[in-house]
C-alpha cells in the first residue's frame, strides 16, 4: 500500500479507480519481473479531477522513491497553470500534515523539526521566453521568433564577449549603480574600449547565481515575480532547475519534438513518471514533429537566405577569418556536433531526427569550409524547387527522392544527414542575431536531414494545396505588401506516416509513460497506432447520483426526413432546413447557452447561408443571440467574449463553431455557457487529402487497421472532444445531441467514451426533432431540483471512511478469489 496524501475531506469514486489503477502501472515499473517498457492508458470522466489524482499518486510514491521524477506534458499554458495550482494545493497539504506529525499534534512543528520532517520538495513549469520574459522592452514583442531574437542580441556569448567577458565582481559593481533591465558594459576590442554594449541584467544575475536552490511550487507567475525581485532571468532559471525538479510540468514539445528535446529535456532523469494529458491528439503530435512542409515561397525566401549569408560571410572573412577558421578545426577534429555552442544562450535549434537516428561522425570534408557548405544547400534547393514545379500529384519514397538528388545536383544522403547541424554552427559562427530571418532556410536544412535519415514509415507528396496569404507568410518569407486572399500553389509534404516513431524513445527511456485523456475509445486502438503494450488499460464512467449527461440521438427531423452530413445528403435543403429547425426549437427550449459543431468551415458557412435564405436564422435569433466561429483567431476570441455575456445577461446565446477548431479543443462552456451541445453531423476528416490517403494504406499494410476503422475512431474521439465542452465537472449539467442518423448505428456508438456511452438508452435512440425537444424538456426540468451533497455521499462523492470500507470490501473479495485459484492449481 501507498499512503496517499488528499487535500480535500472528499474525493470522488473516479478520483480514487483512477489512482488505484496509476499505482498498479507505476508498481509494475518496480516489480523484479517486469522487464522492458510500461506504458499505462487510463479514460477518465472529463471534469473528474483526475489532474490532482494523477498527481497526488505520483507524489506520494515519490516519498517512498525520492529519485522519482514526474514529468507532466500538457496541451496549453492555461493547463499548465491549472495543474500547476493544484500541485500547489497538494504540496502545501502534505507538508502541513507531515509537519504535524513531526510534531506530534495537529500544529505547525518548529522550523528544525520541518527540515528533518519534510522533504524538500520543487515544483515548476517550463514555456516559451515569450512567456517568461520580464525585460521591459523585450517582453513588449507579441511573437516567439521576435522575443527569441531580441533576447540572444543581449545574452548571446558573443555579446557578452564584447563587453568584455566580465566577471561576476565586475558585473555586480557596474550593474548595481543602475535600477534598468539593461547594463550598458564598455566593450573591449585590441584592448581599448571601443563601443557600448547593451546586455540583459535578468540573464547576467542568472549567470551568476549558479548555486541557487529552489524549493517549493513555482507556478509560471511565481517564476516571473521571483525574477524581479532577485533580479534573474525566470526563463533561463526554469530551464536549469528543471533537472532537480521532482515536478516539472510544460507542453508536449518538450519531449516530442527532436529540435527543443535534445535542447531542453535530453538530460531528464529516466527514473522518471513521463504523464501525456489530453492525449487523445497525440498521434497526431507524433506525426507532425517529424513532418516538414515546404513551398514555392519558402524556397523563394531560401534563396535569398542562401545570399545573404553569402555576403554575410564575405565580410566576416574580410574582418575576421580567426573564428572561421577556429570553426573549420573543430569541425575537422570533432563530431558535428563540437561545431555548436554550448552556451544556453546561443542555442537555435537541435538535430530535428530523434535522439538515436542522430548521427555522430565527424562532418564530411565537403561541408567543412562555409563557402562549400552553402554551394551544397543551394544546389540541393535548385533540385527541391524542380520537385516542386511538377505538376499534378506525384508520390515517391524518401530513397527515390534521394537517388534523384544525387543525379541531379551530385548531393549525397551521407551529407545531407550533416546539414541541419551545420547550419546552426554556421548561423552562431557568423553570429546572426535575428534567426528568424533564417528560418525558411532552416526548414530545408531540417528536411534534408529528416529525408536522408529516415525512409521506412516516410513518403513525400507533392500536391496543390490552397494556402492563405497570411502576413506573417509575407514577413517570414518576403512577400509582396498587399497580398491577401489564398492562393493554390503545388507543396512538397515530407510526411511521417508512423506515430510509433516518435513515441518509441519515450517509451524505451522512462520508467513509466502514461497517458490520459477523457476521449480514449476504443482504448484498442492507441497501443496499436503508438506501437505498445499497455500493463494497465482502463476506461472508467462517471458516478452520478442523478443523471446530469443526456445525451441524444437524432436521425430525423420532424417531417421524418432522415438528416445527416454524407456527402450526397449534406446539401439537400430538406436536411439543412431540418438543421435548421432542430435549432430554433432547442433555442425556445433550452436556457442560456447552446454550443454547436458542425463538421467544417466550409460547410459551416453553407448551411449558415442556406438557413439565411430560408429565413431559419431570424427565427433563431427571436430566441436567442447568434455567434459564429471564424477561421481568425481575434474574431472568434471576440465572438466568444460577446457569446459569454448573452448568457449572463440572461438573454441566452447560440455559438456556431467547427469541430477540430479552437474552440472544440480548448474552450470550456461550464455552467450556464453549455446546457446543450449539437454536432451536427459527424466531423471526418477530409478524405481527398493525399496525405491522408498515404497513412490509411500506411495502418493497413503494418497494423492491419482497416481505413474505415480508423476514419471511424478519429471522428468520434473528435465528435466526444466537442461533448465533453460542456461538462467540466460533476455540478454540470447539459443534453448532448448528435444529429446525424449515423449515430445510431453501433458502430458508432460504441466508440464514445464510457462515461457518455454510461447514459444512452434506448429511448435515446433513432429520435425526431420533437423526440428529442420533449425529451431536453424533461431532462431540464428534473435537474432545476436542488441537490445537496450529502445526497451524493457514497455513491459519487466519498470520505475516508467510505474508501477503507471499499478497500475492506475489495480485500474480502480476493481471499476466497485467491483460494480458489490455490485449489485449481
Amino acid at each position: 500500500e501507498t499512503l496517499v496524501y488528499w487535500p480535500y475531506s472528499h474525493i470522488y469514486r473516479e478520483q480514487f479507480e483512477f489512482m488505484t489503477a496509476l499505482h498498479q502501472g507505476i508498481s509494475a515499473s518496480f516489480s523484479s519481473n517486469h522487464d522492458g517498457p510500461t506504458p499505462v492508458l487510463l479514460e477518465s470522466p472529463t471534469g473528474t479531477g483526475k489532474t490532482m489524482a494523477l498527481l497526488a499518486m505520483v507524489t506520494a510514491f515519490q516519498l517512498t522513491h525520492p529519485e522519482l521524477r514526474l514529468i507532466y506534458c500538457t496541451r496549453t499554458v492555461s493547463q499548465i497553470e491549472k495543474a500547476l495550482e493544484e500541485l500547489r494545493t497538494l504540496i502545501t497539504y502534505r507538508e502541513e500534515r507531515l509537519l504535524s506529525a513531526a510534531a506530534g499534534s495537529d500544529t505547525m512543528s518548529s522550523s528544525s523539526t520541518s527540515t528533518s520532517s519534510s522533504p524538500q520538495f520543487l515544483g515548476l513549469g517550463l514555456t516559451s521566453r515569450r512567456n517568461l520574459c520580464i525585460h521591459p522592452r523585450v517582453s513588449e514583442h507579441s511573437g516567439s521568433g521576435q522575443v527569441d531574437n531580441k533576447c540572444r542580441e543581449l545574452t548571446a556569448s558573443w555579446v557578452r564577449s564584447r563587453a568584455g567577458k566580465m566577471d561576476a565582481s565586475e558585473f555586480s559593481s557596474s550593474s548595481s549603480s543602475s535600477s534598468s533591465s539593461s547594463s550598458t558594459a564598455p566593450s573591449i576590442a585590441g584592448g581599448s574600449v571601443s563601443v557600448d554594449v547593451e546586455l540583459c541584467d535578468f540573464f547576467e544575475g542568472y549567470a551568476e547565481s549558479k548555486d541557487t536552490l529552489l524549493t517549493g511550487v513555482y507556478t509560471l507567475d511565481d517564476l516571473q515575480q521571483y525574477g524581479r525581485t532577485h533580479r534573474v532571468c525566470p526563463y533561463f532559471l526554469a530551464r536549469r532547475m528543471i533537472h532537480a525538479a521532482n515536478v516539472v510540468i510544460f507542453s508536449y514539445q518538450y519531449m516530442m519534438d527532436p529540435k527543443i528535446a535534445d535542447l531542453v529535456t535530453k538530460q531528464m532523469s529516466p527514473d522518471s513518471v513521463l504523464v501525456f494529458d489530453e492525449a487523445h491528439n497525440i498521434d497526431k503530435v507524433a506525426l507532425d514533429v517529424l513532418s516538414v512542409n515546404i513551398t514555392r515561397r519558402t524556397l523563394e525566401a531560401s534563396s535569398r537566405n542562401l545570399r545573404n549569408l553569402t555576403t554575410i560571410l564575405n565580410e566576416r572573412t574580410s574582418v575576421d577569418t580567426e573564428r572561421l577558421q577556429e570553426e573549420y578545426t573543430r569541425l575537422v577534429n570533432g563530431l558535428a556536433r563540437d561545431g555548436l555552442s554550448q552556451d544556453i544562450a546561443d542555442e537555435l535549434s537541435a538535430n530535428p531526427v530523434l535522439p538515436d537516428d542522430v548521427v555522430n561522425q565527424v562532418i564530411p570534408g565537403s561541408m567543412r569550409k562555409a563557402e562549400h557548405f552553402l554551394g551544397l544547400l543551394r544546389r540541393f534547393v535548385e533540385y527541391v524547387k524542380q520537385c516542386v514545379q511538377t505538376q499534378g500529384v506525384v508520390h515517391m519514397s524518401p530513397l527515390k527522392f534521394l537517388l534523384e538528388c544525387y543525379r541531379e545536383v551530385k548531393v549525397s544522403s551521407h551529407d545531407l544527414k550533416f546539414t541541419s547541424t551545420r547550419l546552426n554552427a554556421l548561423l552562431q559562427t557568423l553570429r546572426v542575431p535575428d534567426a528568424s530571418v533564417f528560418a525558411p532556410i532552416s526548414l530545408i536544412s531540417d528536411f534534408a536531414t529528416l529525408v536522408a535519415t529516415y525512409s521506412k514509415g516516410f513518403t513525400i507528396i507533392v500536391e496543390p494545396i490552397t494556402l492563405p496569404l497570411a502576413s506573417e507568410w509575407r514577413d517570414l518569407e518576403g512577400g509582396e505588401e498587399g497580398e491577401t486572399g489564398m492562393t493554390t500553389e503545388s507543396v512538397l509534404q515530407f510526411c511521417c506516416l508512423d506515430p510509433s516513431l516518435a513515441m518509441r524513445p519515450l517509451f524505451d527511456k522512462y520508467r513509466a509513460v502514461v497517458l490520459t485523456s477523457g476521449t480514449l475509445s476504443p482504448l484498442t486502438m492507441y497501443p496499436k497506432i503508438l506501437g505498445f503494450k499497455p500493463v494497465i488499460s482502463r476506461s472508467f464512467t462517471m458516478s452520478l447520483h442523478r443523471p446530469s449527461i443526456c445525451p441524444l440521438i437524432v436521425t430525423r427531423g420532424s417531417d421524418q426526413v432522415a438528416v445527416s452530413s454524407k456527402y450526397d445528403l449534406r446539401n439537400d435543403p430538406a436536411v439543412v432546413r431540418n438543421y435548421g429547425f432542430l435549432l430554433i426549437e432547442l433555442a425556445g427550449t433550452i436556457p442560456d447557452g447552446i454550443v454547436a459543431f458542425f463538421p467544417s468551415y466550409r460547410y459551416l458557412e453553407s448551411v449558415v447561408s442556406m438557413w439565411n435564405e430560408m429565413g431559419l436564422l431570424n427565427e433563431v435569433l427571436k430566441k436567442k443571440l447568434l455567434f459564429v466561429e471564424t477561421s481568425d483567431g481575434t474574431e472568434t476570441a471576440l465572438a466568444l467574449a460577446n457569446y459569454r455575456r448573452a448568457c449572463d445577461s440572461g438573454r441566452g446565446g447560440v455559438f456556431l463553431s467547427v469541430a477540430r477548431g479552437k474552440v472544440s479543443e480548448g474552450i470550456d462552456f461550464d455552467n450556464h455557457y453549455g446546457r446543450c451541445v449539437v454536432v451536427f453531423g459527424i466531423p471526418f476528416v477530409y478524405t481527398e487529402s493525399q496525405v491522408l490517403k498515404s497513412r490509411l494504406e500506411y495502418l493497413r499494410e503494418n497494423y492491419q487497421i482497416r481505413e474505415g476503422d480508423f476514419l471511424t475512431f478519429d471522428a468520434m474521439r473528435v465528435a466526444s472532444q466537442c461533448l465533453g465542452r460542456a461538462i467540466r465537472s460533476k455540478l454540470d449539467y447539459s443534453v448532448l445531441i448528435l444529429a446525424d442518423r449515423r449515430y445510431n448505428r453501433l458502430d458508432k456508438r460504441s466508440k464514445l467514451p464510457a462515461w457518455i456511452g454510461q447514459f444512452v438508452v434506448d429511448a435515446h435512440l433513432n429520435l425526431s426533432t420533437d423526440d428529442a425537444t420533449a425529451l431536453s424538456v424533461k431532462f431540464l426540468k428534473d435537474m432545476a431540483q436542488p441537490e445537496s451533497k450529502q445526497i451524493q455521499l457514497g455513491h459519487a462523492l466519498w470520505t475516508l471512511e467510505h474508501v477503507q470500507k471499499h478497500q475492506d470490501q475489495q480485500h474480502y473479495e480476493e481471499i476466497p478469489a485467491a483460494a480458489t485459484s490455490s485449489r485449481t492449481q
